[in-house]
Formats: structure tokens, sequence, C-alpha cells
């Protein structure tokens, strides 16, 4: 990429939308700023913790489904803070030799993952940043851990909705689809704006003014059509790329799927 983003610098003052997630999960690593964002967030769409907890079991749905098709490497990109259900966790379960990466930005959610990561040589967590791909590919904490001749799940959760520059976001998933093998798999989850355009316009123009969220201004969220673009050039695993709800469920919805506006999807690469 042309330009290398400026290092995230951790202020408690401004808002982070990995902290504000936390909150709406009841976690307690987040600040004043977080929690006053959130409730003007909340008062805008109260159905926020809901959603929260939807992306949260889509994404234990998705790397179990994983780890059952054999993958045995995986990449979290933007882990966020650490909760309970982390991917280490979810994969351990199922896959105990699995080798579990996760990348974050945010020094703090490094700090707090390493506090936190099992000991031991399967599991580690580097800072590097997704939208310098290329950087973030050759950090040896990823390079040490990661065969990228063999198969990999990149695991894009909850991220590419944070990098509003289209052209950046779709880089981003072009340089990461051409850093995996044959067998690989991409998995993604975002939010979209086709169910509540009005109120995810407000709370659009909330994170970017808050600066919880960089980068050049989007009027709204990107629509469940260019999500789908994400996914160009894999295999869309069935039922593809829907709202969170519905892919794959392992229990009784417990939200209507037209309340819960995040889609996701698994796409292998052939």
């Amino acid at each position: 990429m042309s330009s290398k983003p400026e290092r995230p610098r951790f202020d408690t003052t401004i808002p982070n939308a990995g902290r504000i997630a936390d909150y709406f999960l009841g976690g307690k690593d987040n600040f004043a700023a977080d929690r006053e964002a959130a409730q003007v967030a909340l008062a805008l769409a109260p159905e926020l913790p809901a959603m929260s907890r939807e992306g949260r079991r889509f994404l234990g749905r998705a790397v179990r489904f994983l780890a059952g098709a054999g993958i045995r490497q995986f990449v979290d990109i933007g882990c966020g803070l650490p909760t309970q259900g982390n991917v280490h966790e979810i994969v351990r379960a199922v896959a105990p030799d699995a080798r579990v990466v996760h990348v974050d930005n945010d020094p703090m959610v490094v700090v707090h993952a390493q506090a936190l990561l099992p000991d031991g040589p399967l599991t580690t967590v580097v800072e590097a940043d997704v939208r310098d791909t290329e950087r973030m590919l050759a950090h040896p904490g990823l390079t040490g851990m990661i065969d990228f001749d063999q198969p990999v799940a990149i695991l894009l959760f909850a991220l590419l909705q944070d990098i509003t520059d289209d052209v950046l976001a779709m880089q981003v998933v072009t340089d990461l689809h051409k850093a995996i093998t044959p067998g690989s798999h991409m998995a993604i989850s975002h939010a979209v704006s086709d169910l509540r355009p009005e109120t995810t316009a407000k709370l659009a123009a909330l994170y970017q003014a808050r600066g919880s969220i960089t980068g050049p201004h989007r009027d709204n969220l990107r629509t469940k059509a260019e999500v789908e673009h994400f996914f160009d050039g894999l295999t869309l695993v069935e039922p593809g790329v829907v709202y969170v709800p519905q892919w794959r469920p392992e229990e009784t919805m417990l939200h209507r799927p037209d309340s819960i506006w995040i889609v996701g999807g698994v796409g292998r690469k052939k």
C-alpha cells in the first residue's frame, strides 16, 4: 500500500469501537468516553447489545465449522478486547493442536490479550495494523506461528466496517486473499445499512464525530451487496452471506433476523 497508517495512540478520552463493543457485552475493559458514546448509540439503536451477542455467536459457529473442516491455523485480525469465548478457546475445544494468532492495532488490546493468553507455543498475539497488510504479514510473531504455504483461516469479524475507505478495505481483502494458499478460508462479519438505513446513518455520523472511527467519511454503513464483494474469488460456504442469526444456527434463534443488521459468511479459496 502506498502509505503506512499512523500507529494508534492509547487515549482513554477518545471512544474506541472495540471498548464500546466490550461495554455492550457486559465487559469491564472500557472507559468513561466509551460508556458515554455507548449510551448515545443505545438511544439510537437499543438492539446493539443483542447484535454484539449475535456477532459473538456467529464467530463461535464459524470458527467451530472451520476447525471441524480441518483448518489448523487461524489468524484473528482485529481480535478486540479479551472476552468470553475467544477464538483460541473455541478452536482448542475442537482442535487442541491448532495454532492461533490474534492481531490488533490497539496497544491496550495487545497488553490485555498477552496477560490472558494461555502459556504455550500454539497461541500468540501481535500488534499490527491490517491496513498495512504487507507489514502485518511479515511480522515475526505471525510468520513464526503461521505457515502460509498450508491452509489457514483468516478471520475478519466486525473489522472491515471500521475501515471506512472502500478502496482500502477492498485492498486489504485482496492482499489477504493473495497471501493464502488454496484450501484456506476467509470469514467475515460486517454490520450493514439495508435494514435500518436511517439509524445506521446516524450511528455512522456519531462514531465519526467522536473519533472512534477514522478515515474518509461514509454517510452510512456498507450494504449487504457491498459486503458480498469482499468474497469475490472465493467459493462461499452454504448458506452464503446472510444475516448472522441465519448462518448455520445451532439453536433456536433468539432474535428475528431482521433485528440483527449484521451479515456474515465464510469463503474458501479454490
